[in-house]
This record gives structure tokens, C-alpha cells and sequence, in this order.
């Protein structure tokens, strides 16, 4: 007999309390146990280890060049960090996986299916398979903690009002706010808020999780706890993380692979080991924040002397 969505979740809840008793959640949970894999009706199974493939990728804002040729394969069961400065196109990258941009030219496919060419139905098949965190959070600011968390079972599911109870504290549990579920976002510190905005991503046990930012605003005792729960959450269900970040040496201790970008390409990619020992100055320089680099503080622009005196430079000169 085919299983039911309610029958699926309770089964899901039930392996999660007795691994709970058995002292690790996360860890002793099985792939099987996925909230997500109840719509695999809605789109294909995927067959192959490689998740996420972006093939010659290029696009551009109006006329103003933003990716150029990028290349990016992320497996299955893997946690993969793009990195790079600001502005160089790490979170297009991340809505152009989502389906929220098109590709000027080159392609994105997730589960073996090429994204831009999805129509509206299945692409939002595809997104109930997605979590995402966004870089600023994104929480319904009318909506409690509690309902920020249980929106998507609630609109992707018939489920009984308990069993989303249940699986609502399960979420903020992890994220160690089960105590803050009936607050409102706006009496939550910024790093409460990117934690809410963490278990609402993570809700559905979804099959890829997209990570925008995820440490910022976060204590160091916070980020560790949230770092290793990404890592163990992956692990556990087997599907597949993209983390954009900043935060290089917490990134370094959790994932599998990184990418390096600048100006809107990959200029180095390696293990956490080989970029460590990279001899690339961009990337020893990115690595461990130094200040003297290939990597410019200033956005492009015109020289500073010039645009502050104008016409008059040489005159200025003798001032």
C-alpha cells in the first residue's frame, strides 16, 4: 500500500524520537527518514551521485556581466562551500540553482533535471525538495516562531495539527530555541532570527539545502553548534548542502569541497586540506585575511584624488 503524507510524517517523527532516546537524533536517523522524499512522486528519483551539476554557466544583469563560465559539480551526501569577496556572484549563483534567475547561456541541473527549462509546476515540485536559508533570514514577520517553522508543512501537506507540533519542536530543538517558540521576529536578536530562519529551511528535511550566509550574526558558541548541526544534518539525510560564507575557518571544519570565486568566475577550488596549502595569493589571502593581496578593498571606480578635486588636481598639488 502506497503511504500516506500523514503516515509518512508519523513514521518520521517516531524514528526521530527513538533516536533521540537513544542519544543522537541526528546521527542515528536514517536517509530513509526524510520528510521531503514524500513528494519523490513529483519528480524523478535521482539515479546518479552527482546532485547538482552547473555546466558553462554565464549571466548577466541587463548588459552588466555577473557569472562568466562557471563550473561547479556537487555530489551527493556532500557539503560543498563557494566562497569569494563580495559582489562576485555567490548568491546568483545560489537563486539561479533555485530557479529564481534564468542562465543567460550554459545550465543548472538539480536531481537530473536541467532548472530553466522546468515550467511552473515542476519547478515547484523541485523546490519542495529545496530548503533554503537566506542571507538576511526572511522571517514572516507577522508569524510566530512557531508558525515561521510550521509554514511549509502546513502549506505542502494535510497534516494533523499535532503532528506538526510535534515536528515544529523537533526543528527548533536542533536549533536551540524551543523555549523562543512563541515569540515574534521582531523580539528576536539577529542571530535568533538566522537560527529560526535555519529550522524553518531545514522543515521538510529537504533533499539539497541552499545556506546564504548562514554564520553571520552568530555567537562563536552558536556557530559552532550551528556548523556541526549543518554537517550532521547532511550526513543524516544524505542529501547534499551549498554553503555561501564569509567565514572561512568554521566553513573549513565542516565541509567536503570549496569553490573560490572572483569576478564572477571560479578561480581556485580544492579539499579543505588543499586550501589551506594553496600557494594561489588569492586564495592565501582570502584564507587567512590578509590585508595585501590581489583582492581590492575599493569597488571599481575612478581614482579618489580625481573625484574629489575634480578639474583642479594640479593645483591641488601645490596646496
Amino acid at each position: 500500500m502506497p503511504v500516506t503524507i500523514a503516515e509518512g510524517f508519523a513514521s518520521v517523527v517516531y524514528t526521530q524520537r527513538i533516536a533521540a532516546q537513544a542519544g543522537g537524533a541526528l546521527d542515528s536517523m536514517p536517509p530513509s527518514a526524510r520528510i521531503s522524499d514524500l513528494f519523490a512522486q513529483d519528480i524523478p528519483t535521482v539515479s546518479s551521485e552527482l546532485l547538482v551539476n552547473l555546466s558553462n554557466l554565464n549571466f548577466t544583469y541587463d548588459k552588466r556581466p555577473v557569472l562568466s563560465g562557471i563550473n561547479m559539480k556537487i555530489p551527493r551526501g556532500k557539503v560543498v562551500a563557494i566562497m569569494g569577496q563580495s559582489g562576485c556572484g555567490k548568491t546568483t549563483t545560489l537563486r539561479l540553482i533555485g530557479g529564481q534567475l534564468k542562465p543567460s547561456s550554459g545550465q543548472v541541473t538539480v536531481a537530473g533535471q536541467v532548472v530553466h527549462e522546468l515550467d511552473s509546476d515542476g519547478l515547484y515540485a523541485l523546490r519542495r525538495r529545496m530548503g533554503m536559508l537566506f542571507q538576511f533570514g526572511a522571517l514572516f514577520t507577522d508569524m510566530s516562531v512557531f508558525d515561521n517553522v510550521a509554514f511549509q508543512m502546513r502549506e505542502h501537506t494535510d497534516l494533523p495539527e499535532e503532528l506538526i507540533h510535534d515536528l515544529v519542536l523537533l526543528k527548533l530543538n536542533a536549533v536551540g530555541l524551543r523555549g523562543a517558540q512563541q515569540l515574534m521576529p521582531s523580539e528576536l536578536s539577529g542571530g535568533m532570527a538566522r537560527r529560526v530562519a535555519l529550522a524553518r529551511a531545514m522543515a521538510l528535511d529537504p533533499l539539497l539545502m541552499l545556506y546564504d550566509e548562514p554564520f553571520t550574526g552568530l555567537d562563536p558558541i552558536t556557530m559552532g553548534v550551528i556548523g556541526q548541526l549543518i554537517r550532521k544534518l547532511n550526513d543524516a539525510l544524505g542529501g547534499s548542502s551549498i554553503i555561501v560564507t564569509h567565514d572561512v575557518q568554521e566553513s573549513l571544519q565542516i565541509v567536503d569541497y570549496i569553490y573560490f570565486m572572483a569576478d564572477g568566475k571560479v578561480v581556485a577550488e580544492g579539499t579543505p586540506d588543499e586550501i589551506r596549502a594553496s600557494d594561489k595569493a588569492y586564495v592565501h589571502q582570502f584564507v587567512w585575511g590578509e590585508i595585501d593581496g590581489p583582492v581590492p578593498f575599493q569597488y571599481p571606480s575612478a581614482p579618489y584624488r580625481d573625484q574629489i578635486f575634480g578639474g583642479n588636481v594640479k593645483e591641488a598639488a601645490h596646496v
